[in-house]
């Protein structure tokens, strides 16, 4: 929004509006239904949502994942595993030739019917991006849920057993949320603590450490605001703002595809309904690559998360 303080934070920087530089990603959030309901999850997802991607706009989604330039599919949720067309949809990107992401709480490996993920995710090349709050055990079940850390733990040991995580292997990648209303530590300090603990105590290891500041939105507002931290949360974002993020932030190389069909900059934007700019196509069954590749980026004040410290690149 040109009125945002973000906006206007951007402009003293970067000296124009943020626009896109390429489309090599599209983000497809498939539904919000997920198997936990977490204290800092932005999509307030959980076992009783009911929004899910029809096979009809997942269709849509393969065929623009044809164009040339795109090479990557970033799937994401609530829990996208639970979606009864999940292994279809990998199933015919990886075919087509390209890169799979899938974003993973590992405790999904848990429920009926999932057992086998890990080695559906191996034999077809997924790399995952998996959501591991901290490395202690009191901490995890906090924000996700008694017993979800043993899980987790269980899950990440058997990724290593298939190759996942390992030099050479397939990537495993682990994402950090703070806790509470505070930002993350440096990525590179936090990364080393990861890796000594999660090896010394379980045996666990893993590709990178990503460190992401949690959006005011979803239940993680709700907190701020019953905290009453939410106005000194958000001037924390906007006073660690770091212009050198500007260049690689996501939004600039990606296009968000809502579980409906319809197009974001990001998911953040497709929780709070911001649409893309005008002049860029509304819905993933009007797909134009020229015209995303085009487009100025929408934003307003929450995009400090993504620009706070080092940013979400």
């Amino acid at each position: 929004m040109k009125n945002s303080k973000f906006h206007t934070k951007v402009l003293s920087a970067h000296q124009e509006p943020l626009r896109a530089s390429d489309v090599s990603t599209l983000q497809v959030n498939i539904g919000y239904r997920c198997n936990l309901a977490c204290k800092h999850c932005h999509i307030e997802a959980g076992p009783s949502r009911k929004e899910t991607m029809d096979r009809e706009t997942m269709d849509a989604v393969l065929a623009a994942l044809a164009v040339d330039g795109i090479s990557t599919l970033d799937i994401t949720g609530g829990a996208p595993e639970l979606h009864s067309h999940f292994r279809h949809f990998v199933g015919q990107a990886r075919a087509a030739g390209k890169r799979v992401i899938a974003r993973t709480n590992l405790a999904v490996f848990f429920e009926d019917g999932m057992e086998d993920l890990p080695e559906f995710y191996r034999d077809q090349g997924v790399e995952l991006v998996a959501s591991l709050p901290y490395y202690r055990e009191d901490t995890v079940n906090r924000v996700r849920g008694d017993g979800t850390f043993n899980k987790c733990i269980a899950a990440l040991r058997k990724l290593n057993s298939l190759g996942y995580g390992s030099s050479g292997g397939r990537v495993l990648n682990l994402v950090y949320n703070p806790p509470g209303a505070f930002l993350a530590p440096d990525q590179a300090v936090l990364e080393r603590e990861y890796r000594k603990e999660l090896d010394s105590q379980f045996g666990i290891f893993f590709t990178q450490l990503f460190t992401f500041a949690n959006m005011p939105i979803g239940r993680f507002r709700e907190f701020l605001v019953r905290t009453r931290n939410l106005d000194k949360y958000v001037d924390k974002l906007a006073c660690a703002f770091n212009p050198a993020t500007l260049d690689t932030i996501m939004c600039r190389h990606l296009v968000s595809v809502g579980w409906d069909g319809k197009l974001y900059d990001c998911d953040f934007n497709q929780v709070l309904g911001l649409t893309l700019s005008s002049g860029a196509p509304a819905h993933i069954r009007d797909f134009d690559l020229s015209a995303l590749v085009q487009r100025a980026i929408t934003v307003d004040d929450h995009c400090f998360g993504c620009t706070a410290g080092q940013g979400s690149t």
